[in-house]
């Protein structure tokens, strides 16, 4: 077993990749904000680093310690390779099962780190009062957990410092938007042309919207990375195998395939469409960040779970618009996750005419939602604390 150099004073955070990019998604923008702006030493244990280079192209599989924007990354394998030094925290993050080597080594340590269970970001209310909770495990060691949230009782939420303004400064600037299409070898895109992400699972509700779109009065471009939404799209499309840089139109409407990127061109790409579809938990987050109406497709659970999350999010996030702009996006994002064909089709067209009311809420509710610290702030002051 490799012995692993570092200081004598990091975090660590552990992370099993699923859904290919849900949760490294969140753990690594933490792990880079961390490092970035409190001066951390992160160390960030993955278990598939093969995933993980879809969204850092830079990481190299092969090895098992490797330094990316100033975080150590490390090939979380069974045993493991590189041993765990206890550092002043222990991040598990979603519930992922720390390594035996790792839970072993806890018992024996007069000191050990601050225990941290990073949840899933949820709306509801009950986060609050669950919110820094210990649990005493059977070794004896107390573990919180840490819920990231919308109010100023939750975790907080993932935003980098000074990101608002960055948003604001790209899209005051029209050429940056022609810039990043250029990157893309997009081509063909007027000002006045409707630019659409769509990053979901697969959902025959976006063969809806794409005839819908298809039958629009100015041009929509649709830009669809590689993967699952891709799959929903493909079957008006039989003729065709769809790969990244393909370029295929239906009536008003040019579908743009994407290779999948890195964070940082992703998050341009929100700023730059005028409407976004998004999932899971990452996706989502930047969308709001981007200030842009968007879609959320809600990772589906048992029992339609996902469904009260859902709609606990549209409490927090509708409150300020009126009603019947509320009632339109509500019943869109429903009908969507639902496959409800019909409604998302109906409530498309609603919504159409609602639009800049829309994108005005969508422009001041990041100030609203960050409740005057993010996640990585809360996160660092919980620890403080003790």
């Amino acid at each position: 077993m490799t012995k692993f150099d570092s200081s004598s004073t990091h975090w660590d955070i552990f992370c099993t990749v699923i859904d290919n990019y849900g949760d490294i998604g969140v753990t690594w923008r933490l792990a880079r904000q961390l490092s970035n702006d409190f001066n951390i030493s992160v160390r960030l244990w993955v278990d598939d680093l093969n995933s993980f280079t879809h969204i850092l192209p830079a990481l190299d599989p092969a090895l098992d310690s490797q330094t990316h924007q100033g975080v150590t990354i490390i090939h979380w394998q069974n045993p493991l390779v590189i041993k765990w030094q206890a550092g002043d925290v222990l991040i598990e993050a979603f519930a992922c099962e720390l390594p035996s080597s790792v839970t072993s080594e806890l018992e024996r340590l007069d000191k050990p780190p601050s225990w941290i269970n990073l949840e899933y970001l949820s709306s509801e209310s009950w986060v609050d009062d669950c919110h820094g909770l210990p649990s005493l495990q059977s070794n004896g060691i107390a573990k919180h957990f840490y819920f990231p949230g919308f109010s100023k009782h939750s975790g907080g939420l993932i935003c980098e410092t000074g990101l608002l303004d960055q948003v604001t400064q790209w899209q005051a600037d029209k050429a940056h938007r022609a810039a990043l299409l250029q990157k893309l070898s997009i081509e063909g895109v007027n000002e006045s042309d409707t630019l659409i992400s769509v990053f979901s699972y697969e959902t025959s509700a976006l063969t809806t919207l794409c005839e819908l779109w298809s039958q629009s009065t100015t041009p929509v471009h649709a830009l669809v990375p590689q993967g699952k939404s891709l799959t929903s799209i493909q079957p008006l499309f039989s003729n065709a195998l769809l790969q990244p840089g393909d370029c295929v139109t239906l009536g008003s409407l040019s579908l743009h395939i994407l290779p999948m990127t890195d964070q940082v061109s992703y998050d341009q790409l929100l700023w730059s469409c005028d409407f976004n579809i998004v999932r899971g938990e990452d996706s989502f987050l930047r969308a709001q960040w981007a200030k842009r109406p968007f879609i959320w497709h809600i990772y589906p659970q048992e029992n339609d779970a996902h469904l009260d999350k859902l709609k606990a999010f549209f409490t927090r996030y509708s409150r300020s618009l009126d009603n019947e702009t509320s009632h339109a996006w509500q019943q869109l994002n429903i009908g969507f996750n639902q496959q409800d064909n019909q409604t998302v089709a109906a409530q498309w067209q609603k919504l159409h005419l609602k639009y800049p009311q829309l994108t005005s809420h969508a422009t001041k509710w990041p100030v609203e939602a960050i409740n005057d610290a993010d996640l990585a702030t809360r996160l660092v002051q919980f620890v403080k604390k003790g």
